[in-house]
């Protein structure tokens, strides 16, 4: 269902972090160099490595556009690159000199964060290169940062164990401890999920520390509602600190690697492991999903980068039956219903659910009526919380019944692309679609509703192989 398709050996001390954009792969190592390959067929491009930082590289990161890479070192400095050919744009040096341990742009490509190990954190004009907004955390020091998806606020991770929650402005919304021996890494999930009651947006953010767990926290932040930060739950099989944790591109899939030296991939939607990798045989420091194509890159203190792939098929099967219960909900038994809500926590409606012969079709048919008349559950909160799990349900459903993979069809047109290009935005749509998006409509990202920093079209060349790929098996 993976498999293991190439491994890079070209740096010559552990591996730190590694990042996709729509074309290319960078990686970065304690022996002071970044490297690019093509996602083609895994060459080192020419102009490869990168050098410039006189001491261990610890993070490097992609603009959305993916023509500019970000990279961060102990020698304080943040470097931003021209992706095609290689060349310094700017030197950005940290206000306090401290060692910069974690970079990041925000989905617009307006702004990049840097984070240091005196806990001092920035926020840069990433077309002027100049200082925007600088802050700090009490205690220890920033190794983790993730933008929300909307841009509307990041998170930072602290050696100490605190999330803290920051505004645009660098402002400090919420900060609470969520790892006792201190955080790794984290990510938000690029899919928000509704709440049905009220029409709110939430984002996923899952993080990860030195005590082993990888968290899954729940996050919303409006104008009026204010900030709201909730631990969801905590996904098990590390025996060992967590370094790294990444969603995939459609949030169906959370990666984490561990000094256990091993891979897991899990179901965000069961939370259940999908798969274990243990090809590395040192720490697991780094891990990343490529954008739009079923590729993971894992890195290691072994000096490599292994590039897996999934396969389509077999993935969609894997994450239904993972849980043991049947491929199509519509089929479940009232037996299957019970077994269901057992794993939900809401054991306690077991036996209204067998009273109403409730089965799989009879669930996905309930309303919230039907919930309060038929079968009586009084309480609000709980028939708010059934009927979420009902909507993720209805949504897993339609995933797992639709042929053609989600990555591979247009936003603005739901279907097939034939002609991928990627906007500035960092998201993929059909050619024709977003020149016709651009030119009636204002300069706004049809995804995030964001100004776009730049109207060019990048053709997607490597999402074009993919659906061309996908098209010669099933045509078949």
């Amino acid at each position: 269902m993976v498999k293991l398709i190439h491994t890079l050996a070209d740096h010559g001390d552990d591996v730190n972090c590694c990042a996709f954009s729509f074309s290319l792969l960078a990686t970065c190592s304690l022996d002071k160099t970044v490297r690019l390959y093509s996602l083609s067929d895994f060459t080192e491009l020419p102009h490869s490595p990168l050098k410039f930082h006189t001491y261990a590289v610890h993070c490097c990161c992609f603009s959305p556009s993916g023509h500019i890479l970000a990279s961060c070192s102990t020698d304080g400095t943040t470097v931003l690159w021209n992706t095609e050919n290689g060349q310094t744009l700017a030197v950005m040096e940290q206000p306090s000199g401290s060692p910069v341990r974690v970079c990041q742009f925000s989905p617009d490509s307006t702004c990049l964060a840097s984070g240091a190990a005196d806990g001092t954190v920035v926020l840069w004009n990433a077309q002027s290169y100049k200082l925007y907004r600088c802050g700090s955390v009490k205690d220890g020091s920033l190794v983790a940062c993730a933008f929300s998806p909307n841009g509307s606020f990041f998170v930072t991770g602290s050696s100490c164990g605190d999330l803290t929650v920051w505004d645009d402005k660098m402002r400090c919304l919420h900060s609470e401890k969520a790892h006792d021996l201190g955080i790794t890494c984290c990510d938000f999930s690029s899919q928000p999920v509704s709440d049905g009651e009220q029409g709110l947006q939430f984002f996923r953010l899952a993080s990860c520390g030195q005590d082993c767990q990888v968290k899954i926290w729940v996050v919303s932040f409006t104008r009026i509602f204010g900030f709201e930060l909730k631990y969801k739950s905590m996904l098990s099989g590390h025996c060992a600190p967590v370094l790294a944790c990444a969603f995939s591109h459609d949030g169906q899939m959370l990666v984490s690697g561990s000094v256990d030296k091993s891979v897991i991939v899990y179901d965000t939607n069961t939370e259940n492991i999908l798969h274990t990798l243990t090809q590395h045989t040192r720490y697991v420091t780094t891990c990343a999903f490529a954008p739009h194509t079923l590729l993971l890159a894992t890195g290691s203190m072994d000096k490599t980068v292994n590039i897996w792939q999934f396969d389509l098929e077999t993935l969609c099967q894997a994450r239904s039956t993972e849980d043991h219960l049947k491929q199509f909900t519509e089929d479940w038994s009232e037996e299957d219903v019970s077994t269901w809500l057992c794993a939900q926590g809401l054991k306690d409606l077991v036996g209204i659910f067998k009273m109403n012969n409730i089965d799989g079709k009879e669930l996905l048919n309930l309303t919230k009526e039907s919930l309060a008349a038929d079968l009586q559950i009084e309480s609000l909160g709980l028939r708010s919380k059934v009927l979420r799990k009902i909507e993720e349900l209805r949504t897993r459903v339609k995933s797992l019944s639709s042929e053609i993979p989600d990555e591979f069809i247009c936003p603005i047109t739901r279907e097939l692309m034939k002609d991928p290009v990627i906007a500035s935005d960092g998201y993929s749509y059909e050619k024709e679609a977003m020149e016709n998006w651009i030119s009636t409509k204002k300069r706004t990202s049809p995804m995030t509703n964001l100004v776009l920093p730049s109207v060019v079209l990048t053709p997607n060349r490597t999402l074009k192989m993919a659906i061309d790929r996908w098209l010669e098996l099933h045509q078949k």
